[in-house]
């Protein structure tokens, strides 16, 4: 029988690879009703039909957990790819603070977010922004700064022309939303506060992005693993019509002395158990190991242990 776990904290005892006793892991992730606390979950009930014993971990945001897991203090999380970049040069906020030991265990479905506001507002594309109250600040988010740029640079504006209304994560932005402090607010496609932000204003409207070449341009200016990703009328709760919006890689992620047999019983997990993910985590319906899992990662490597999985699925080679 299959158990998926639907609490923060997963105990999920079976054997490691023939192993007499299960390996205990931890797994970072955001707060509930964050995103990367969706995909953790679902990750680690994944990991029930590998042989791993997981607990996650919630954290504010990756800005406090990905220095976290590069240190060794927690085996695996869940993040951007462009933010794991970041840590692991040492650039942006995590300046002055380089993360050379982390690396990859496998990416997954893109995260795609958009810009959410009433349905029933005057506001129908991100021009309509400029010079609105709108979520800003981020201090234990900053991560989401350089994407609020992206989307305003799509529309010909920047922060400056919009009036702050700070808040320190996209958890509390979307409540500074429903309270009526700001006219949107940032988010991915999928979460759990995306919905209750649905249920509490009597309806969201997905402010959609034009997928032009000199949009892509200005978006990369501010994200550079940015791409646009089409979603289907009604796909998630604001999304009024086919549209394009922001998007960009996610993946699991580890540091470089993580036990290269729970890496490959992860990496395992992950790919075997796509129907597991997706009851999970509905977006990972969305999720094709064969085509999502290794790819251009800018710069951080896999670890050995994921790589020796690739290799047995003939889904390695050495360009990547």
């Amino acid at each position: 029988m299959k158990h998926l776990v639907t609490s923060s904290t997963l105990a999920i005892a079976v054997s490691l690879g023939g192993a007499a006793a299960a390996q205990s892991v931890g797994i970072a992730t955001s707060n509930p009703g964050s995103l990367f606390h969706s995909i953790g979950t679902a990750v680690a009930n994944a990991a029930n039909e590998a042989g791993l014993r997981a607990t996650i971990q919630p954290a504010t945001s990756p800005n406090q957990y990905i220095p976290l897991v590069a240190s060794g203090g927690i085996e695996f999380g869940v993040a951007n790819l462009q933010e794991v970049n970041y840590a692991r040069a040492g650039e942006e906020w995590f300046s002055g603070g380089e993360n050379p030991d982390l690396r990859v265990v496998g990416l997954i479905m893109p995260l795609i977010e958009a810009i959410f506001v009433r349905a029933d507002s005057n506001i129908n594309e991100i021009a309509d922004l400029e010079g609105q109250p709108m979520v800003d600040g981020y201090t234990a988010q900053q991560t989401i700064i350089p994407q609020l740029e992206a989307h305003y640079a799509t529309a010909g504006f920047t922060r400056d022309d919009i009036e702050p209304v700070n808040v320190p994560s996209v958890v509390a932005g979307a409540d500074a939303f429903i309270e009526g402090d700001s006219v949107g607010f940032i988010f991915a496609h999928g979460a759990g506060k995306v919905r209750e932000a649905d249920a509490a204003v009597g309806g969201l409207r997905a402010l959609q992005i034009e997928p032009t070449d000199e949009n892509l341009a200005a978006a990369q200016e501010h994200w550079p693993v940015a791409f646009f990703h089409e979603l289907e009328e009604g796909q998630f709760p604001g999304v009024e019509e086919d549209g394009w919006y922001f998007a960009y890689p996610q993946l699991v992620f580890t540091h470089a002395n993580a036990s290269d047999e729970a890496v490959y019983e992860m990496t395992r997990a992950i790919y075997e158990n796509q129907q597991v993910l997706a009851d999970s985590f509905p977006p990972f319906n969305q999720f094709v190991p064969e085509e999502h899992m290794v790819g251009e990662t800018g710069g951080t490597e896999y670890h050995p242990g994921a790589i020796r999985f690739y290799e047995e699925v003939g889904l390695w080679n050495e360009s990547e």
